[in-house]
């Protein structure tokens, strides 16, 4: 019985780690919610909530990302779904394996949020996968991340908070399109699936 009791430990031990993730997973979603009625811009009131829907958490999709930091980096326009832009530039190039694939993703920085302190650090990951159109909504999610968070040229990125722009909800709103190099060729079953009330339509 003795010889059990490291097994057991390391049974037990992964499955608290399990809960108190999913727990901080279930915390993060409650304060994205909330985030909805709070914001004056929001496309959502507290009636819609219950329309959004979201994957079990799985912390297979938390992952540790390799960072080459890009210098010399040219502004470029990113196209929004309305038909407009937004300007951005490259910030960083980030590695990781998921799936058993290696996969490449970039990230950019925002040239209107850089201006204000409370978004200087924000680093913006638009991505699209094989779940678009599918099981999520099909202009692709996002993730937000800092530059505060990158240490030793590594950054971890948590799909789990994957969520969606506010076009999937309704018109009228400038979301940028993920650039085609974030075209992730695989299902990322993680993070905000499809929104399943009534898109709106702003005046």
């Amino acid at each position: 019985m003795i010889k059990l009791l490291p097994i057991l430990f390391l049974f037990f031990g992964l499955n608290s780690f399990a809960q108190s993730y999913s727990e901080q997973i279930r915390t993060h979603r409650e304060k994205y919610k909330q985030a909805f009625i709070k914001e004056s811009n929001s496309p959502l009131k507290e009636h819609d909530l219950q329309n959004l829907h979201f994957y079990d958490a799985d912390s297979n999709y938390k992952i540790s990302a390799d960072v080459e930091m890009l210098k010399n980096e040219k502004v470029f326009k990113m196209p929004t779904y309305d038909g407009t832009s937004k300007e951005f530039y490259r910030y960083a190039k980030i590695n990781f394996n998921l799936n058993d694939k290696a996969i490449t993703m970039i990230l950019y920085k925002s040239i209107d949020l850089s201006s204000n302190p409370a978004y200087k650090d924000l680093l913006f990951l638009p991505f699209t996968d094989e779940t678009n159109n599918v099981e999520s909504y099909g202009g692709g999610r996002y993730i937000d991340l800092s530059s505060k968070e990158i240490n030793n040229n590594k950054i971890e990125v948590d799909f789990n908070k994957a969520y969606n722009p506010y076009c999937a909800y309704s018109d009228g709103y400038r979301c940028p399109v993920p650039p085609e190099e974030n075209n992730l060729e695989l299902a990322i079953k993680a993070g905000e699936k499809k929104f399943t009330g009534e898109k709106k339509h702003k005046k």
